[in-house]
């Protein structure tokens, strides 16, 4: 009698557990969502979280509060938000890296990007533009540099975001494919690394979207972007490409990711909700001032770009032989 029992309570049980996270998707969000980003602030990980954040809490009804913990090419905030709880309330914003190329860089993480993250959606595809400081590199074209690099073999340095990150990619890609060499230095975020390039501590850079700014008063020269096609902002620059360099392609895709226990309604909430946000005129132009471009995706889509620039990343990682910081 007591086993029947039993069974019964657990049938008239059954339907409230099924009801249970559909009931927490509707009554979520009741609180404030933090958006943990894996670089500094100034970044273009930084820009593009508070291009977000703010329509997002507007339509949300919660605050949606964006906060950096930047360390090891995006490790640090990717580890945290994985060991966050699965609750919809922690979010990461970085680039593809952290799930893409970092298990490449890093023989030991202390998470599982594919495991311990779920993608939510897809932000922008950034592109990197190179460009010289005009007073220590007497160049006016990506031709023209790279010869000048080649006939001063170790002298000039360049800065990126960190080990891996896709701006020191991208240089390591221009260095393999016109057999030059030139010094990597690597900071915590590109802010830092642009300040050392306008102030001529560094040579050149792959910069991601925020020196342009300094393109356009004069202090830096763009010579190419690192992009299959020419920049839409920058219809006149060439690409690597173009300067001799085949198959030339660095960009790469920001978005957000959550904790891998995340209901599935939450995730499609946000992806719904920020997709919309992506396809407004504001963040179309504060993307291309950072010469970005809005990059709407399904979570799917947004897990399988991953999946190619991990495979694309990670030939050039070995290829190489780098490791991360």
């Amino acid at each position: 009698m007591k086993k029947i029992i039993s069974r019964l309570a657990a049938a008239a049980l059954l339907p409230l557990a099924l009801a249970a996270p559909s009931a927490f998707a509707q009554a979520w969000p009741s609180k404030p969502i933090r958006v943990i980003v894996s670089f500094p602030p100034g970044g273009a990980a930084d820009q593009i979280a508070r291009a977000i954040s703010q329509p997002l809490q507007e339509v949300l009804g919660q605050p949606v509060v964006v906060e950096n913990r930047a360390g090891a090419n995006g490790n640090i905030a990717g580890d945290y938000v994985a060991k966050s709880p699965g609750d919809g309330y922690t979010l990461l914003m970085s680039s593809g890296g952290t799930v893409s190329i970092n298990p490449h860089l890093y023989p030991k993480m202390s998470f599982d990007p594919a495991k311990d993250l779920t993608p939510v959606a897809a932000a922008a595809r950034v592109l990197v533009f190179l460009e010289v400081n005009p007073t220590k590199v007497p160049v006016n074209t990506a031709k023209e540099f790279l010869a000048y690099v080649k006939a001063n073999p170790g002298k000039l340095s360049f800065g990126s975001p960190g080990s891996g990150s896709s701006p020191h990619l991208a240089a390591e890609m221009m260095k393999a494919n016109a057999n030059i060499f030139a010094t990597h230095i690597p900071y915590r975020g590109a802010a830092p690394a642009m300040q050392d390039l306008l102030g001529g501590q560094l040579d050149f850079m792959f910069d991601p979207g925020i020196g342009l700014q300094h393109v356009k008063a004069g202090k830096l020269k763009l010579l190419a972007v690192g992009s299959p096609r020419r920049s839409p902002q920058f219809p006149d620059v060439p690409t690597m490409e173009e300067a001799g360099l085949k198959g030339f392609d660095a960009d790469t895709w920001f978005g957000f990711y959550a904790p891998a226990a995340t209901p599935p309604a939450v995730v499609t909430r946000l992806n719904t909700e920020i997709n919309k946000i992506l396809r407004s005129p504001a963040f179309t132009e504060r993307m291309a001032a950072i010469g970005g471009v809005a990059a709407p995706m399904s979570p799917a889509d947004f897990a399988a770009r991953a999946q190619i620039d991990s495979a694309r990343f990670g030939a050039l990682i070995k290829a190489r032989n780098i490791r991360g910081d």
